[in-house]
């Protein structure tokens, strides 16, 4: 056989062509950017409405006098709030930034004392008087915080948080508070290490309980999920709050903070901040970022609502800032490896990620039960890099229950980021509704699910339901996932970073020292704007006086002051300025990352992208598990025969609600032969049914009678089903005629499985 090479001139022509075609999609993504980016732009220009015009104008005079009185005491007492939170800072700073945990903990482990040290630890949350004991053998709960700029204790700085919502259901509370400062060489892979002996501890303090959950905020989140990847045997179901794991996913025209890595030219700005640090980088310049995502709020619009609600404001104000005002440091070594591999690599999600030794952190080794909590008013964690990776690691719903996994996503219409740790509102609700999800989570099918939340009449408490989700809703709720513009970032950033490493970094290392990285920390705007404002500066004596003063002669003015009128409307423009300048910026920011990046792209500087590949029903049908499992759909007996008779009843139903779970829950702890299983032993039962029942519908409901011999048998089996489903008229068509099926199968209604019962009983979306 010859082979003809082709002539050089048509090789050239095609490659031609090819990045033709690239630069066009590139011309048609910038021009959809410019769309989208107008359209976001054009209500900020609508004006503002002025208030009607007083109906009295000769009263102006005393409604200025009485506004001037009222303003220049809350003046005094916005100014006196601010002096105390710059006090809070100053002292917070001097203890070594503490955690802001409202509740009393005891120290367990401390990882700064382990083999290979961090400055991560355990900690074991107090039962506060208005709780009850804690029930040792009640599942445990740790909770990870971020530590992204900040410290630890946002998810228990209140009453109502994670940590209050636990131990009100007699939870034992574990923490893993870390310190202001890393220990020297200290690397992400150690502080993963010190995890699984924090975890290896709770173990050991409740033997009779189960695996413990552990709960992911934000950062904390990948930090849950390396550790579920790489030491699965630990970890019980996990939480992941506001947490990205998928960094290049998103939507055009909102979420531009996955754009900044590029437009700083990638990692090394990062690096180079870390070495005019001495060595370590100032989480105050993540949160000076985090800040400008939203400067209406952060720069205005949080101290206007100090100064406009001074009298009843102060507290939840200096509450929050303690949080808000702490910040702590990173090595060298972990601001790169977090820039590098999660905000320019993005390598979490394909499985890339270096775990020493040759191994790497694959998230389809989670096989733990993971519930995901996003929302979609979210700026910093958006929900395309919330739920992303679900489709990046899985091929479709089908492979995640041939795996045996269980994944939850809910998602909040419109709370911001911070709101998913600290707002009450959501511990009462979301983070309520999931705690007591966990306590069911064992008896819930393998398979992808959506959490709908709905209030029940004539009540405060809330329904929970599990919906069956397709990979086709998460890939429609993650926005742009697949985009040659964010594979140019992470070459142009490899290459920028070795400029730096071989050119720069040297000089800057031999002149940074400690006093001069100290003192670039303590002229951060963030510290500065703090202590210049507390009881360090001369000028901020008179305050407390003059607040002092302001309370013993407290004289509001009435709420139909018009000048209040006018100072809102004065607030809500500077508000407005603020956002408007945000999004101009963020629009250029987009259409600059798209324009430099996407053109870079099409000349071919990200290298070839792999197509991405459609679910293949033949290769998971011939995956071991799956070969496994459909090899004994006739093998088994009476609780193979529940199991499977109810996980069909849910997948005609389409999901589960709580109150089902709750009855098949008690059914599998206290019913024989159930009861006398181990926890392990009935996942692997609902795991092995739920692939049979998926992947063999049809054949898994004709082999029931061959699992009940006994007529007997199959009339307890169908009354313990039907138990566990409830009232008949509460379940849908698609449930009552599975239903209806069950009992034909099994003889104990008249008439045959008839052919294609499937297709009525279970639907295809």
């Amino acid at each position: 056989m010859t082979v003809v090479t082709p002539p050089p001139a048509r090789e050239l022509l095609l490659r031609g062509a090819e990045t033709m075609s690239r630069v066009m999609d590139q011309a048609r993504a910038l021009a959809d950017v410019a769309r989208r980016q107008a359209e976001a732009l054009r209500p900020s220009l609508a004006p503002l409405q002025a208030p009607p015009p007083p109906a009295n104008p000769l009263a102006l005079a005393s409604d200025a006098a009485e506004y001037a009185v009222d303003a220049a005491q809350r003046a005094a007492l916005f100014w006196d709030t601010m002096r105390q939170a710059g006090n809070t800072f100053v002292e917070h700073e001097g203890a070594g930034c503490p955690p802001v945990l409202v509740f009393d903990y005891e120290m367990v482990v401390d990882g700064r004392t382990l083999s290979r040290p961090c400055n991560y630890a355990l900690v074991r949350i107090a039962v506060p008087e208005d709780c009850p004991p804690t029930d040792p053998k009640l599942r445990p709960f740790v909770i990870i915080d971020p530590r992204a700029g900040h410290g630890a204790g946002i998810g228990g700085f209140k009453s109502d948080s994670q940590v209050g919502v636990a131990l009100r259901r007699g939870h034992p509370v574990y923490f893993v508070i870390f310190f202001r400062d890393p220990e020297p060489g200290q690397t992400i892979l150690d502080i993963t290490q010190a995890e699984g002996v924090f975890l290896r501890k709770v173990a050991e303090a409740h033997p009779e309980a189960p695996k413990p959950v552990v709960i992911g905020n934000c950062q904390g989140g990948w930090a849950v999920m390396m550790l579920g990847a790489s030491q699965p045997e630990l970890t019980g179901a996990l939480v992941l709050n506001g947490a990205p794991l998928s960094y290049w996913a998103g939507e055009r025209g909102r979420n531009p903070m996955r754009y900044l890595g590029g437009l700083a030219g990638g990692s090394w700005p990062a690096a180079m901040l870390a070495d005019l640090g001495n060595g370590k980088f100032d989480g105050a310049n993540l949160v000076l970022n985090f800040e400008s995502l939203s400067p209406g709020n952060t720069w205005f619009k949080k101290y206007y609502n100090l100064f406009q609600k001074a009298d009843t404001e102060a507290e939840r104000f200096l509450e929050f800032e303690r949080w808000w005002g702490g910040y702590f440091l990173m090595n060298r070594d972990e601001i790169r490896w977090i820039v590098e591999n999660l905000f320019i690599g993005d390598r979490f999600a394909r499985g890339e990620i270096s775990a020493g030794g040759g191994a790497t952190f694959n998230m389809r080794a989670v096989r733990s039960p993971v519930i995901v909590f996003a929302s979609a008013g979210d700026n910093i964690t958006p929900p395309g890099q919330a739920l992303r990776w679900i489709a990046d690691v899985y091929r479709d719903e089908q492979e995640i229950k041939a795996l045996g996994q269980t994944i939850v996503y809910l998602m909040h219409d419109d709370i911001g980021h911070l709101g998913i740790f600290v707002s009450g509102a959501v511990a009462l609700k979301e983070h309520s509704s999931i705690a007591e999800t966990l306590t069911l989570i064992d008896s819930v099918a393998p398979g992808l699910y959506e959490m709908m939340l709905t209030r029940e009449p004539g009540s405060n408490s809330w329904q929970v339901e599990l919906k069956e989700r397709t990979m086709a809703d998460i890939r429609a709720r993650s926005g742009e996932a697949k985009n040659e513009a964010f594979p140019a970032v992470a070459k142009i950033s490899a290459l920028n970073q070795s400029l730096y490493d071989l050119f720069a970094a040297p000089v800057i290392r031999q002149v940074a020292t400690e006093e001069t990285a100290e003192a670039r920390r303590q002229m951060h705007p963030l510290r500065l704007r703090r202590t210049l404002i507390s009881d360090q500066n001369p000028l901020m004596a008179p305050v407390k006086g003059m607040a002092e003063m302001a309370r013993r002669n407290r004289a509001p003015a009435r709420s139909d002051n018009p000048f209040l009128a006018w100072e809102r409307l004065w607030a809500d423009g500077i508000e407005r300025s603020f956002d408007a300048w945000r999004d101009w910026r963020d629009a250029w920011t987009e259409l600059a990352f798209h324009g430099v990046y996407g053109m870079l792209a099409a000349a071919g500087v990200a290298g070839g992208e792999t197509p991405e590949e459609p679910p293949s029903a033949a290769a998971l049908a011939d995956a071991p598990e799956v070969r496994q499992a459909l090899s004994r759909i006739a093998a088994g007996g009476y609780a193979e025969a529940v199991v499977r008779m109810m996980i069909l009843l849910a997948q005609a139903r389409g999901g589960v609600r709580r109150s089902r779970l709750a009855r098949s829950n008690a059914m599998m702890q206290n019913e024989p032969p159930f009861s006398d299983m181990t926890a392990s032993a009935r996942q692997a039962l609902i795991r092995e049914q739920t692939v049979i029942a998926s992947m063999a519908p049809a054949e898994a409901l004709s082999a029931l009678p061959k699992l009940l011999p006994k007529l007997a048998d199959r009339r307890k089996a169908m009354r313990t089903v039907e138990d566990v489903a409830g009232p008949e008229d509460e379940l849908g068509e698609a449930a009552q005629a599975m239903l209806a099926q069950l009992r034909s199968a099994l003889g104990l209604s008249g008439g045959l499985v008839p052919v294609g019962f499937e297709q009525v009983a279970i639907p295809s979306d």
